[in-house]
C-alpha cells in the first residue's frame, strides 16, 4: 500500500518547506522510492517550482515522480468559476500517477498567503481527504509568544478535525530560539498525547547570499572574488566619513557605496586584509559611477565580490533589503542548516513510527551517503581536522556543523584559519579552533610522545618540535581520548596521515597491519574493495589480515560480508606463485575466522556473476554473490577501483583505514568538500563502535 503525508500550513508564513525537506531526507533513508507532489504552485509554471527542482536534484527523483500540478493563477480561476472539483480531480490524477511508482509520497500544500488564507486552508484539508493522506500541520511561530503559539496549535487541531482530516502530527516552526523551551512547555497535548516538535527560526536560511542579491537586482560583477555563496548578514550604506563607517562595519555586511567613493573602497579593502578587522560579504558600487582607475587594480584582489549598480544608493539599499532567501534555492549551506535544524528538533524515528513504511530492498549510493550522516549524528562524536589551512576542510566543517553531525576541532593558526574562512565566506561558529604552536596542550602532548618514543631516542626538545605539526598533534588528541577520531590528507600525503598513528596509536590486538578499503556504491548495492591504498605487495598472512579486517568494516557499514580472495584463476583451475599465495591466504583467513564466508582463489567475474559462478564453483556460498573483494596487490586494487568508478559510474567512498586502535582516516589530495564530509561521518561511525566518548577539551 502506498503511504503519503500531506504537509499543510496551518498559519501563514509557516516555513513548511523546511519540514518537507526534513521529511524527504528521513524518508529517503527508509524507503526505496519516494515521490513529491505540490498540487498548486506559486511559480509561473509547474515546471518552474523551485522546491520540485531542488528535490529532484538532491534525491535524484525523476520528473514523473517529483512534480507540481497547476499554478496558483489557474487554481484561483477554477475556484472563481465554481470548479473546485476540477482542482481535486487533477490533484488525485497526478498523485495516483506518482503513487504507482513510489512507496511513499510527500504532498506539500499551499502557503496561506494573501487575503484568501481561510479558503486555502479549506482547500488543503479537502485535498488531503481526497488523496487519503494524513496531515502534518505546520504552525508558524514567528512574532508570537508561547501562549499565542499554543492557542494556534489548538485552533489548527480543531479546524482540521472539523474538516474530518486525519492528523499525523503538529509541528511548530520559525520560533524565536529563546522561546523554544517555553513554547514546548505551553503547547497542550492532543488526543493521542503525541509530542509537538518545535523548530526555531534559522537565520542562515533566510539570509540571502551575495549571489542571490546580484541575481535579484541584475547587478554586474566588476571585480573581487568569484565566490557568491557568502551570506549577507546586514546592509551598510557608506554615506559617512571613513572613520565612522569602519566603526560600524561588521563581518559579512554588504557594503553599498557610491562608485566615486574611493576612500570607502580602500578602507573596506584594508579591513578585509587585516585579521583584526571584519571582512564584508560583498560591495555594491552605485550610480553607475566607474571607480577611480587607480583604485580598480586593488579592487581586483578583493577577497569578496564587487558589483556595479545603475541605481542610486538609496534605491539600491531599498532593493537589497527586499531580497529574501529560501531553502529551495538549493544551496548546500542552507540545505545543511535546514537539515541540521530538523535533526536537532524532530525525533524522526518517533514521527515516522506513526506510519507503516515498506523496508528498502536496495541500497542506492545516495541513500547510503544519507544514512552515513544519520548514523554519525545518532551518537555524537568529536573529530579533529588537522588541515585548517585548506579551504575545502573549512567548507566541510561548516556543512558538518550546520547539519549537526558531530563536534569538530580544526587545527591551525586561529588568526589564519579565521582569515581564510572570512575570505571564503565560511562561518565557523560552534567549531573549536586550536593552534598546535600556542596551545597549552602541546607540552602535555610532547611529554607523552617522548615517553612513548623514548626507545627510539626521542628527547623532549624533539618531541616539542614534532607536536607543532598538525597531523602529530591531532593524532595525539585521538590517542589521549580528547577527540574520538581524525580525518587528514586533503593537503598532505597518506604517509603523513598514517605515520603518527603507526608510531603511537598502533594496531588493534591481533591485527598485524593497517590496511584500507573503498566502499564502492553501485546503482543498487554497496561493495567493499581492499586494499586499494596502503599495502603495495601484501604477503599471504597480510592478505588474510586484510580480508578479516575488511569483513569487519563491511559489517560495520551494513554490508553482509561474503569475501572473494581475487586472483587470475578460480578454484583449482590454475597454478603459479601468485595463485598459490592467494590460496594460502584464503586458508589462513578461514582458520582465523571459520564463521566468515570466504572463497579463493576466485576471478572477479565468478565472484559477481551467478551464471559464471554456477559453472566454475557451483558449491560456493560466495561465488556469484560476493560483497567484499580482496585484491592480491595494490597495483590491481587501485586500478580496479578507479576503473569501476570511472567506467561503471560507481561512487568510491574512502579510503577507509582499518586495523588501528583508534579511528583515523585519510583523504585524497584531490578530494571534494563532499568527500571530506562523508569521511568525517565514516570516522564518527567507527568511533561509535569503540564505545568510548572523548573528554572535554
Amino acid at each position: 500500500m502506498v503511504r503519503g503525508i500531506y504537509v499543510s500550513a496551518a498559519t501563514p508564513g509557516s516555513g513548511k518547506t523546511l519540514l518537507s525537506l526534513g521529511l524527504a531526507d528521513a524518508l529517503h533513508r527508509r524507503a526505496d522510492r519516494i515521490g513529491f507532489f505540490r498540487p498548486i504552485t506559486s511559480a509561473a509554471t509547474p515546471e518552474e517550482d523551485p522546491t520540485v527542482i531542488m528535490l529532484r536534484s538532491m534525491y535524484e527523483l525523476s520528473a514523473a515522480n517529483c512534480r507540481a500540478g497547476m499554478t496558483t493563477t489557474d487554481a484561483r480561476a477554477l475556484m472563481a468559476a465554481g470548479q473546485r472539483g476540477e482542482i481535486d480531480a487533477r490533484a488525485v490524477e497526478i498523485f495516483s500517477e506518482i503513487a504507482t511508482n513510489c512507496d511513499v509520497v510527500i504532498v506539500e500544500g499551499t502557503d496561506l498567503i494573501g487575503q484568501d488564507a481561510a479558503v486555502e486552508f479549506d482547500l488543503n484539508a479537502r485535498l488531503a481527504n481526497n488523496l487519503g493522506l494524513p496531515v502534518l500541520a505546520v504552525v508558524g511561530a514567528r512574532g508570537l509568544d508561547a501562549a499565542e503559539v499554543a492557542d494556534a496549535v489548538d485552533v489548527a487541531r480543531k479546524e482540521l478535525a472539523a474538516e474530518n482530516c486525519s492528523l499525523l502530527a503538529m509541528l511548530v516552526n520559525r520560533a524565536e530560539a529563546e522561546n523554544v523551551a517555553a513554547i514546548t512547555a505551553a503547547v497542550r497535548p492532543g488526543v493521542h498525547h503525541r509530542p509537538v516538535y518545535v523548530v526555531p527560526e534559522i537565520a542562515e536560511i533566510s539570509r540571502p547570499t551575495v549571489g542571490e542579491v546580484a541575481g535579484a537586482l541584475g547587478l554586474r560583477q566588476i571585480a573581487g572574488s568569484p565566490e557568491l555563496e557568502r551570506d549577507v548578514h546586514a546592509i551598510k550604506v557608506a554615506a559617512m566619513t571613513v572613520g565612522n563607517f569602519l566603526h560600524l562595519l561588521d563581518a559579512n555586511d554588504l557594503v553599498i557605496v557610491p562608485g566615486d567613493r574611493a576612500d570607502v573602497m580602500v578602507a573596506t579593502l584594508a579591513s578585509a586584509f587585516s585579521p583584526e578587522f571584519p571582512v564584508p560579504s560583498g560591495m555594491v558600487l552605485t550610480g553607475d559611477l566607474p571607480p577611480d582607475p587607480h583604485v580598480l587594480p586593488f579592487l581586483a584582489h578583493a577577497p569578496f565580490p564587487i558589483f556595479a549598480s545603475s541605481n542610486d544608493t538609496f534605491g539600491t539599499a531599498r532593493d537589497v533589503s527586499a531580497v529574501r532567501s529560501e531553502i529551495h534555492s538549493g544551496q548546500r549551506r542552507k540545505v545543511a542548516a535546514a537539515l541540521g535544524a530538523w535533526a536537532r528538533n524532530v525525533d524522526e524515528d518517533e514521527l515516522l513510527g506513526r506510519l507503516t513504511l515498506p523496508r528498502p530492498a536496495t541500497m542506492t549510493p545516495l541513500r547510503f551517503l544519507h544514512e552515513l550522516i544519520g548514523r554519525a549524528r545518532s551518537d555524537r562524536k568529536h573529530i579533529v581536522l588537522p588541515e585548517g589551512s585548506d579551504p575545502r576542510v573549512l567548507a566541510a566543517a561548516e556543512i558538518l556543523q550546520r547539519r549537526d553531525v558531530c563536534d569538530l576541532t580544526v587545527l591551525g593558526s586561529v588568526h589564519e584559519v579565521r582569515e581564510l574562512a572570512a575570505a571564503q565566506g565560511i562561518e565557523l561558529k560552534g567549531i573549536n579552533i586550536v593552534d598546535p604552536l600556542s596551545s597549552p596542550l602541546r607540552e602535555e602532548y610532547a611529554v607523552e610522545y617522548q615517553r612513548l618514543r623514548a626507545h627510539k631516542g626521542i628527547d623532549l626538545a624533539r618531541a616539542r618540535e614534532v607536536m607543532a605539526e598538525g597531523s602529530y598533534f591531532g593524532t595525539m588528541m585521538v590517542q589521549l581520548g580528547q577527540v574520538d577520531g581524525m580525518v587528514s590528507g586533503a593537503a598532505n600525503t597518506t604517509a603523513n596521515t598514517i605515520r603518527p598513528a603507526l608510531e603511537f596509536v598502533k594496531t588493534r590486538p591481533g591485527v598485524r597491519l593497517v590496511s584500507s578499503v573503498f566502499l564502492m556504491l553501485l546503482a543498487d548495492r554497496v561493495l567493499v574493495y581492499g586494499d586499494c591504498a596502503v599495502n603495495p605487495t601484501p604477503n599471504q598472512e597480510q592478505l588474510a589480515d586484510i580480508a578479516i579486517a575488511s569483513a569487519a568494516t563491511a559489517a560495520q557499514f551494513g554490508v553482509d560480508p561474503r569475501i572473494a580472495m581475487l586472483s587470475y584463476s578460480t578454484g583449482i583451475s590454475g597454478s603459479g606463485e601468485a595463485v598459490e599465495a592467494v590460496r594460502q591466504a584464503t586458508e589462513l583467513a578461514r582458520e582465523a575466522r571459520p564463521d566468515l564466508a570466504i572463497e579463493g582463489p576466485i576471478q572477479y567475474d565468478a565472484a559477481v556473476d551467478a551464471t559464471i559462478a554456477a559453472s566454475k564453483l557451483p558449491a560456493s556460498e560466495v561465488a556469484g554473490q560476493a560483497t567484499v573483494f580482496i585484491f592480491p596487490d595494490l597495483n590491481t586494487g587501485n586500478n580496479t577501483y578507479k576503473a569501476v568508478q570511472q567506467s561503471a559510474g560507481a561512487v568510491a567512498v574512502g579510503p577507509v583505514l582499518q586495523g588501528l586502535n583508534k579511528p583515523i582516516n585519510d583523504l585524497s589530495r584531490g578530494c571534494t568538500v563532499e568527500d571530506i564530509v562523508n569521511t568525517v561521518a565514516i570516522t564518527a561511525i567507527q568511533a561509535q563502535a569503540s564505545g568510548t566518548t572523548a573528554k572535554e577539551l
